[in-house]
């Protein structure tokens, strides 16, 4: 990496920051727990802890990197339902049973091409929710495009729960109010700064605004006289182009109590902006179960002359409390802990 550091921002400088070290180097796409997913293959990382070094060379490197499945086309969207593995291909949601060698089929036929990946989350209802990016920058899409469905766990009863959702990447349900988070991943096209990405708090049935409308009467200019009054707001807005993609709730106990029941976003980062943006993880702040401000977490993917080293894709919530973030440019999932 030469002279490229990770610097942990914000209050996190209150501690020896140790998200510099890279926990694992593989063609990492999306990280769930200790497993993630490359373009053909599912991986798991096994953690080790390495207590002879100096304390304040103190970090954690994955001992292994073992496939788990392999030959697979586009996997993304990785979750677990207790022991169960659920991962999404471009056409097709499966699960990988406790055991088994092989995957089964549990939704087929979502749309190919455009926005390729699907995000899974499951719900404390004990259903499936999966987000499918739209086809295209503005155009007349119809669910499970540009959609969140709800589904049984085993693929039976699909409910569209939320539409107008252009690229919704990022899915979490909130510890405390159950309520589904996403983030939305808006237009091209209208200079830097228009339109904001969103932060939704996803209700059934509700229209998310695209491909009519940007915000509440606020209709995109491919449709002049579209009736936005309808659009459902967003919680939260941030910097048009910043791609957010991973969305994770911090529920474990390493980081300061002020850090339970924030959130935190992966900002993949611009790729048409003239100023480029993005790059970046940052925390969500969030008081009385509504998200109030964005703040950077851990920057310095993104160099003073707008050239990357790293793209950060999403980010987990490690068993000890540290977090996991996949980076796709770097081919690198990192971990950041706290020190005192």
């Amino acid at each position: 990496m030469g002279g490229d550091r990770l610097r942990p921002a914000g209050a996190h400088r209150r501690g020896r920051g140790r998200g510099e070290q890279p926990f694992a180097e593989v063609p990492v796409a999306v990280a769930a727990r200790y497993c993630c997913a490359s373009s053909e293959v599912v991986l798991r990382l096994r953690d080790a802890f390495r207590p002879e070094l100096e304390d304040h060379q103190l970090f954690r490197v994955a001992e292994s990197v073992a496939p788990v499945l392999t030959g697979l086309s586009d996997p993304s969207g990785i979750a677990f339902r207790g022991d169960t593995l659920y991962f999404a291909q471009e056409t097709a949601v499966k699960r990988l049973d406790p055991g088994a060698t092989a995957p089964v089929t549990v939704v087929a036929g979502l749309p190919a091409g455009g926005h390729s990946t699907r995000t899974i989350a499951f719900g404390p209802d004990n259903l499936m929710y999966v987000a499918v990016g739209s086809s295209c920058n503005v155009c007349a899409d119809v669910p499970p495009r540009a959609a969140v469905t709800r589904y049984n766990l085993d693929g039976s009863g699909a409910h569209t729960f939320a539409t107008g959702l252009r690229n919704s990447v990022g899915l979490a349900f909130h510890p405390t109010t159950a309520e589904l988070w996403a983030n939305n991943n808006d237009r091209d096209d209208l200079g830097d700064d228009v339109p904001p990405e969103h932060l939704n708090i996803l209700q059934d049935g509700k229209w998310y605004g695209w491909p009519q409308c940007y915000l509440p009467n606020q209709p995109n200019p491919e449709y002049p006289g579209a009736n936005c009054a309808g659009v459902a707001p967003p919680a939260l807005t941030v910097q048009a182009h910043s791609a957010p993609l991973g969305l994770t709730f911090y529920t474990g106990t390493q980081f300061p109590a002020e850090y339970q029941g924030d959130a935190f976003m992966t900002y993949h980062g611009s790729w048409n902006r003239s100023v480029p943006t993005g790059a970046k993880v940052v925390r969500v702040r969030v008081q009385n179960g509504r998200p109030t401000a964005v703040l950077d977490f851990v920057t310095g993917w993104q160099l003073s002359d707008g050239s990357r080293w790293g793209r950060p894709v999403h980010v987990v919530t490690a068993a000890d409390g540290a977090l996991l973030i996949s980076d796709d440019l770097g081919g690198r999932i990192w971990r950041v802990s706290y020190g005192k």
